[in-house]
């Protein structure tokens, strides 16, 4: 072999040796950026878990959910509203260890949604007679969430979700 080609063959082996170096170290980094920014597939799994978990949420109080499943026969708008109320609150409080793993800003939606729903049905109560029905009041809720679809924050919460979820993905 002459000289030309051992020189050449042995540069051909300080660059692979090269790229296999920066390769390794590459890798490194990245493994070390995703420690240091605490993100793994189980940190994913579980900010995505609390992305269901709140899509859930969202869905049960929303108001049109929560008037068909709460029962009303022989029941006062009082008491209807005091039910409600109560399911909203334990529901959110069911799940507020989720806000852990989601951003401020779902975290707020979610908590804004509830605020607005206790709020509508609050005031709500507060146009009826004394002695109206639970029906009187869910008429009231019906009527008012199909006048006014953009009063509820409902879909746009879910939208928020579902946004931020697959941004995780």
């Amino acid at each position: 072999m002459s000289t030309f080609e051992t020189i050449a063959v042995v540069l051909l082996g300080v660059v692979i040796l090269a790229l296999v170096w920066l390769i390794t170290e590459f890798s490194g980094m990245k493994t070390s950026i995703k420690e240091r920014t605490g993100i793994n597939n189980e940190t994913i799994k579980l900010r995505l878990q609390a992305y269901e978990r709140l899509t859930l949420l969202v869905e049960r109080i929303a108001l049109q959910n929560l008037i068909s499943r709460i029962p009303n026969a022989g029941v006062s708008a009082k008491q209807m509203q005091a039910a409600l109320v109560e399911a909203i609150k334990t529901e959110y409080e069911y799940n507020i260890s989720q806000q852990v793993y989601v951003s401020p800003e779902a975290w707020r939606a979610v908590n804004n949604l509830k605020e607005q729903n206790i709020y509508i049905v609050n005031q709500l109560t507060t146009t009826l007679p004394f002695q109206a029905s639970a029906m009187d009041l869910n008429k009231q809720i019906i009527d008012y969430l199909m006048s006014n679809p953009k009063a509820s924050l409902h879909t746009i919460v879910l939208e928020a979700l579902n946004f931020e979820a697959k941004k995780i993905m």
